[in-house]
């Protein structure tokens, strides 16, 4: 079987920050013309993406956007207040500085990872055989998209381009980019299914054509297009599996970093941190699958985040459901938003292709838009606990934001990173909070 353990070529080699163009060789790696220039060379570059993206414990974008994004909306708590990085998150505001580590840890890989995948899309000439170059072109766009949507997850706008005092863009343009990179791969996989030359070189575990479809309604939806969410979900297959794979080498990140001991963080309670307004239902059996309180030692945090070597989703069935009723309750359409809601609600262990399940009774309560947009907040919130949404979450609803009575975060965005306001002179004023 194929190791997880990648060899990340590009992980000394293009170094890109947005605000130069220095290149930094690592002399133990192939320069840069060597790895673009073959197909094989391109497999290996989309590798490190994912390599860089998932794996490193906080050090990965998926650890230290979890970890921020729990952080900064009582999802998470410090476990000790030595981790300082993480408990100026715990405090928000103004505590939030240009200089916090894993605020710069989010803005740089994934402005890493964004550099890389372009030079992956730049160069897929090379490539000859079709389904070699839909797998290529795909598997970049997939790392393209989640590292600008993680970005607009977390910040007001960011640069796209790879060149000195790169300009910036707003959110929305992020998640518009993001969307473009995973429509133009889906027509390519489309007109050229993946071939098996690719799928034999690169890790195992994404499911390509469904997760380009998945990603593409999740950033929709946080763009606000509700028609292009819908379309693209529906096109999700719920019944397979698409997820971040992992060894004894390349580790889980959140059991690694956090879950795996009681030293940096963990969720807040049982009931995910959640207000009373939104708290979950005593009968909820997906409470018991992400927490634990029969080992007082240990983390609460279980879920995915249970071994060195558990797989990670890139999606959730329940996600996809959650973009659907989402969307049709924003666009007034009560009757579908409930019927998806339901599924949902009602959806137990054995029939999520996870094994994740609230098995819970109907929707029953008041058939107002407002009153379901609540009711999906609450499951989104349940559902998709510790993937960093929460605070995306938090905006979109319209929640009660830092400062004020009942606050439910305690930042709207970061601050830009002192790495990136030194070197670039377009970088935007910070914002308040």
């Amino acid at each position: 079987m194929k190791k997880i353990l990648i060899t990340s070529v590009l992980s000394g080699l293009l170094l890109l920050q947005n605000a130069c163009t220095q290149e930094y060789l690592n002399p133990s790696t192939a320069s840069q013309p060597q790895v673009v220039g073959s197909a094989d060379g391109l497999i290996t570059v989309c590798n490190s993406l994912q390599y860089r993206y998932s794996v490193g414990g906080g050090g990965s974008v998926i650890g230290s956007a979890v970890s921020a994004g729990g952080l900064t909306t009582n999802e998470l708590t410090v476990l000790n207040q030595g981790n300082g990085e993480e408990f100026a998150l715990q405090q928000g505001q103004a505590n939030v500085t240009n200089s916090n580590g894993v605020v710069r840890t989010i803005w740089t890989q994934c402005q890493l990872i964004r550099a890389n995948a372009d030079l992956v899309l730049a160069n897929t000439g090379v490539v000859n055989d079709a389904g070699t170059k839909s797998g290529i072109v795909a598997y970049a766009s997939i790392f393209r998209a989640l590292s600008l949507g993680t970005l607009a997850q977390f910040f007001q706008a960011a640069p796209i381009l790879s060149q000195e005092n790169s300009p910036f863009v707003d959110r929305l343009q992020l998640l518009k980019e993001a969307i473009a990179s995973l429509e133009s791969a889906a027509t390519q996989v489309a007109s050229a299914p993946v071939s098996a030359n690719f799928t034999g070189k690169i890790v195992p575990g994404i499911d390509i054509p469904n997760t380009l479809q998945a990603l593409i309604a999740r950033y929709a939806l946080f763009a606000g297009d509700y028609d292009k969410a819908l379309a693209a979900a529906a096109k999700v297959d719920l019944t397979k599996k698409s997820v971040f794979n992992f060894d004894d080498n390349s580790r889980n990140p959140l059991f690694f970093y956090a879950f795996g001991n009681v030293n940096v963080v963990a969720p807040t309670n049982v009931s995910l941190g959640l207000p009373a307004v939104l708290a979950p239902d005593v009968a909820d059996k997906r409470i018991a699958f992400y927490t634990q309180t029969t080992n007082s030692k240990a983390n609460l945090g279980t879920g995915f985040y249970t071994a060195n070597n558990a797989p990670i989703p890139v999606y959730l069935p329940g996600e996809i459901l959650l973009i659907q009723a989402e969307s049709y309750a924003r666009k007034g359409d009560l009757a579908n938003a409930v019927t998806t809601l339901n599924k949902v609600l009602t959806k137990t262990a054995a029939t999520d292709t996870f094994g994740l399940g609230a098995a819970l009774p109907a929707y029953s309560g008041a058939q107002t838009s407002d009153a379901l947009l609540l009711e999906i907040l609450r499951n989104r919130s349940i559902e998709l606990a510790y993937t960093g949404f929460r605070l995306e979450d938090s905006r979109r609803f319209g929640r009660p934001g830092p400062g004020v009575a009942g606050s439910e975060r305690n930042r709207n965005y970061f601050p830009y990173p002192r790495t990136e306001r030194d070197n670039n002179t377009s970088t935007p004023v910070d914002p308040a909070n």
